[in-house]
C-alpha cells in the first residue's frame, strides 16, 4: 500500500514515526499546560481558598522552570521526548506543596 501525500513509507508498508510526530507535534506541551492547570486547580479545592490565579500563577511558572532544569540545566531529556512533562508537573507540585506551606495567613 503505497504512502499518501505528504508520508513517508517505511521499510515495514506503515509510516513513518516521523509523519506520526507532525500530526501531534504540540501534544506533549498541550498536556504540560493542562496537567500544571489541573494540578492548581486541585490545590486550591483541597485546601479551601478560591484563589484559582494565584495557584495557577505559581504552578505555570513551577512548570516552566521544570521544563528549563530538564531541556537546558541538566539535559536529561529534548523536547522530542515525554520525560521533560513528568520534570514540570514534579516542579508545579513542589511549588505549590511550598505555596501552601510557607504562605502567610492574615
Amino acid at each position: 500500500m503505497p504512502a499518501h501525500e505528504g508520508e513517508i513509507e517505511s521499510v515495514f508498508g506503515v509510516a513513518a514515526p516521523q509523519v506520526w510526530r507532525t500530526r501531534l507535534q504540540h501534544a506533549d506541551i498541550v498536556i504540560a499546560v493542562l496537567g500544571a492547570f489541573a494540578l492548581a486547580w486541585t490545590a486550591d479545592q483541597l485546601t479551601g481558598r478560591r484563589g484559582l490565579f494565584a495557584t495557577s500563577l505559581v504552578s505555570g511558572v513551577a512548570a516552566v522552570a521544570g521544563w528549563f532544569l530538564a531541556i537546558r540545566v541538566f539535559a536529561v531529556s529534548t523536547m522530542d521526548g515525554w520525560t521533560w512533562v513528568g520534570w514540570s508537573l514534579a516542579a508545579s507540585v513542589i511549588a505549590l506543596a511550598a505555596f501552601f506551606l510557607f504562605r502567610t495567613k492574615r
